[in-house]
């Protein structure tokens, strides 16, 4: 794990209902700061206050309130070059402090409908290129977040609508990304 949680340069997000929702946005975020076209981000999640009574040091450095609660997003090291992701989330074990997980990925999204068109008995580089080359593809970055109990956040970032105020949440926006990160907790 990195030494020290990595958060937003901004702060200015909007309320969320939940913690691990504020976490997806946080995350979410501070991937906006760092630009697109950029490689998929692991973090681990533990929780705030767990954190502060664990490490005051490290508490006091992230200027973490005394009352601070929620969960605290902590980068990961990054991913191997190359390594294709369900592999490498298959490879991943968390100890007992990390309480849930984040990735943010970067894809290309096609519209409901676009299926249609699909071409018939392609290979996997052949949909890719299709995809790639389709009129109505959309760049997205997708903020999966998970926690140990099953409870799951996306927060999904259009590229041409990028601000805070237009990313998309849910539990359910893209289930397998979240089902691939329950894994690494069983």
């Amino acid at each position: 794990m990195s030494d020290a949680p990595q958060t937003p340069a901004g702060g200015d997000l909007p309320p969320a209902a939940t913690p691990l929702t504020r976490a997806a946005l946080e995350i979410d975020e501070y991937a906006a700061t760092l630009g697109w076209d950029l490689p998929a981000r692991l973090f681990a999640l533990v929780d705030t206050a767990a954190l502060r009574k664990a490490d005051p040091r490290l508490s006091r450095q992230l200027e973490l309130a005394e009352d601070a609660t929620g969960l605290t997003p902590v980068e990961q090291d990054e991913l191997p070059a190359g390594a294709e992701l369900d592999r490498f989330l298959g490879t991943i074990a968390w100890p007992d402090q990390v309480v849930g997980c984040a990735l943010v990925v970067e894809r290309l999204m096609l519209p409901p409908g676009a299926e249609q068109s699909r071409p018939k008995n392609a290979t996997e580089k052949e949909l890719a290129t299709w995809v790639a080359e389709h009129p109505q593809r959309q760049e997205v970055r997708i903020t999966a977040a998970v926690l140990r109990d099953g409870s799951k956040e996306i927060a999904l970032r259009l590229r041409e609508k990028d601000v805070a105020r237009e990313v998309l949440t849910g539990p359910d926006l893209v289930p397998g990304l979240t089902a691939a990160l329950l894994a690494t907790f069983s």
